[in-house]
């Protein structure tokens, strides 16, 4: 072999061994950047891992804690359910981060967020749980001050009831008192009534010369005379008795003229409104004594039994009749 060709030799042999040791060097190169990227995603998933179960954790914790806060009040219970609902729905958007290359922290960002938001509702429910208490506070102090009321409206309805019973037993009282004065008055008022007897009615007729002349045909009489006897009666006091004359024709009407002092009185007994024809007043001295009054219509007389009634202090005093032909 000649100088010229084994120099080629070693020429291309130190060039392979170049090519070779430059090939190992490519493939070390090669060889640390994937057991680097290999150490890098067994870290990221190591982490992955470690931040799901620590989620986990953290979530059922935060369920936890809120059953705890759970109690009777319904508006309560349904904050708690709404607040669940809300961690669920966080529960899960943290759990497609962790699925998500390179989103690690991003999830640990809102793992955060997560801590944050349940203090928040924590927060939130022990504030509803004060007020609730506030108010069951003062329910229980309205339900003591209606207590208190309706034993002081019983107290007063009792009261107003001894009261009115009371009240009932004096009207009662009154009104026999009332009921036993207006009989005693009403005997005192009888008792007082001036009493008349022997009545008698006498017709007349006027002459031209003024002399009165007696007459019993009603076409001849002008005048009539009244003429009765007043009893003694010592309960009255002397003084004026004032009489009230009726006269009935046959017919059974009242002769009556307004201008001639003809008026109506109520009889005491019967409470009746009764007409009455003329009436006289009489000095009156607790004895007996006889009284007559002329009564002059301008009017002419029916023939037949006329009635006469004389009434004292609104009781019938004394009757009598008389016969015009």
């Amino acid at each position: 072999m000649s100088n010229n060709s084994r120099s080629n030799l070693i020429t291309i042999a130190i060039a392979a061994i170049i090519a070779l040791l430059g090939f190992s060097g490519y493939l070390l190169y090669q060889n640390n950047n994937l057991q680097k990227l290999s150490e890098t995603q067994s870290f990221e998933i190591d982490e992955s891992e470690k931040l799901k179960a620590e989620l986990e954790k953290q979530y059922y914790e935060s369920l936890s804690e809120l059953e705890e806060m759970r109690g009777s009040n319904d508006e309560l219970n349904a904050l708690i359910e709404k607040q669940k609902e809300e961690l669920k729905d966080k529960k899960r958007q943290i759990s497609g981060l962790l699925g998500t290359k390179n989103a690690l922290s991003q999830a640990r960002t809102e793992m955060e967020a997560m801590r944050v938001q349940l203090s928040g509702y924590i927060g939130e429910i022990n504030t509803l749980k004060q007020q609730n208490a506030a108010l069951t506070e003062k329910t229980v102090q309205l339900e003591v001050n209606n207590e208190n009321l309706k034993s002081n409206l019983d107290s007063k309805i009792n009261e107003n009831q001894q009261l009115e019973a009371a009240r009932a037993t004096l009207v009662n009282e009154k009104e026999a008192l009332t009921s036993k004065s207006a009989a005693l008055g009403k005997k005192v008022d009888i008792g007082s009534v001036v009493k008349v007897s022997d009545v008698k009615v006498t017709g007349w007729k006027i002459k031209d010369s003024g002399k009165a002349v007696k007459k019993k045909y009603a076409k001849n009489i002008e005048r009539l005379e009244l003429c009765f006897d007043l009893l003694d009666n010592a309960v009255v006091e002397p003084g004026e008795e004032d009489f009230k004359i009726r006269i009935i024709t046959p017919q059974g009407e009242t002769l009556a003229i307004e201008e001639l002092g003809s008026g109506v009185l109520k009889e005491k007994i019967s409470q009746q409104e009764v007409r009455y024809t003329t009436s006289a007043t009489v000095d009156y001295q607790n004895t007996a004594s006889n009284f007559c009054a002329n009564w002059e219509p301008s009017t002419r007389f029916s023939k037949g039994l006329h009635g006469v009634e004389i009434y004292n202090k609104g009781y019938l005093a004394g009757k009598g009749s008389f016969t015009l032909k």
